[in-house]
């Protein structure tokens, strides 16, 4: 590039001298050491931060340049911070910066802290920040109190009626114990348990009715705050509603549960009886069938009687005449008992 500006300085020079063809040059480069010297140090802004009373060096802008940092983004914020009177020097917002902090909202957060008479130094400002919460928020939630509402808790009172609760617990940030601090869901967490455990302790749910801000005062009493980044101030029921009477409902489950047992007990001994007269009728069939085999073997018993002369002719006549006598006994008793009704047809 330097030779190209030279032949056309000669080119010109031809005409008009060497001079002018040196001068040509000297601008040239004049020009090209001004475009650098832009490049690396904004100088709108160090005539800013000079017109703001802020004394930041050429040296301290070509640095951040060189560490690929945007001046303007710790320039500014530092020009707000003396403008409002806080002692925070150029280096401070370097390393959070660094560090991946966010400056403008910490410088922002240290102002209104400032102005609200809250103490908040920026150490603790910048570890907030660096934690991962909107420190800005935090001092803007500890002047204007924030209000948390909780989804509807359910709850038993000993009567077993049930109760649907809902609260709106009013917090304001404890920058104190930010850091490591629990969050909203804790808060909710906890009141939640609070409102189950007032009902459930409560002997009727109209006492819970006619007192709602029983609940409240059992709630605050237990210090739920505690280990949170947040101070509880109030505790709102803002509505109450009857719902399901679990007790009835569990009664009646159990009295289907017995009655279902019971069922199937008698089930149990129905199959055992007719199991029994099942048995019961194989063994008459058995016996009823050893019986017809035994009266088989009468006659053959005395046909062999008759021919070894065990029983005598007079002896088995007599044995018919018992027996005819035993049948016209019988007959007798059948004619002499009452006769049934007839059955009427329709």
């Amino acid at each position: 590039m330097m030779e190209s500006l030279l032949a056309l300085a000669r080119s010109y020079g031809s005409y008009g001298g060497d001079s002018a063809a040196w001068i040509i040059v000297i601008l040239v480069v004049a020009l090209i050491a001004i475009l650098v010297f832009l490049r690396f140090v904004p100088l709108g802004l160090w005539i800013t931060s000079l017109a703001a009373g802020v004394h930041v060096s050429i040296a301290s802008l070509v640095g951040m340049r060189l560490r690929r940092i945007q001046p303007k983004r710790l320039v500014e914020p530092l020009i707000k911070a003396r403008k409002a009177g806080l002692n925070v020097t150029l280096p401070q917002l370097e390393t959070h910066y660094l560090a991946g902090g966010n400056v403008d909202r910490v410088i922002n957060a240290l102002i209104a802290a400032q102005r609200s008479s809250i103490e908040l130094p920026f150490e603790k400002a910048c570890a907030i920040d660096l934690a991962g919460r909107d420190v800005l928020q935090a001092v803007q939630m500890s002047v204007t109190p924030k209000v948390i509402e909780t989804p509807v808790v359910a709850a038993i009172a000993k009567d077993g009626i049930e109760l649907r609760a809902k609260a709106r617990v009013t917090v304001r940030t404890n920058i104190e114990r930010l850091v490591g601090g629990a969050g909203e869901e804790t808060i909710i967490a906890r009141v939640g348990e609070g409102i189950v455990t007032t009902v459930g302790s409560s002997d009727t749910h109209k006492a819970v009715l006619e007192n709602p801000d029983s609940i409240s005062r059992t709630v605050l009493s237990k210090g739920l705050d505690a280990g949170t980044a947040y101070e509880i101030l109030s505790i709102d029921i803002a509505d109450v509603d009857v719902g399901r009477n679990v007790g009835a409902q569990l009664m009646m489950d159990q009295a289907e549960a017995d009655r279902r047992i019971a069922q199937a007990r008698a089930e149990e001994r129905r199959a055992m009886a007719v199991a029994h007269e099942q048995e019961m009728k194989a063994s008459v069939q058995e016996m009823r069938a050893r019986v017809v085999e035994a009266e088989a073997e009468v006659p053959k018993a005395m046909a062999a009687a008759l021919r070894e002369g065990k029983l005598g002719v007079m002896d088995y006549f007599q044995m018919k005449n018992v027996e005819a006598d035993t049948t016209m006994r019988e007959g007798i008793a059948k004619a002499a008992a009452p006769a049934s009704a007839p059955v009427e047809k329709k």
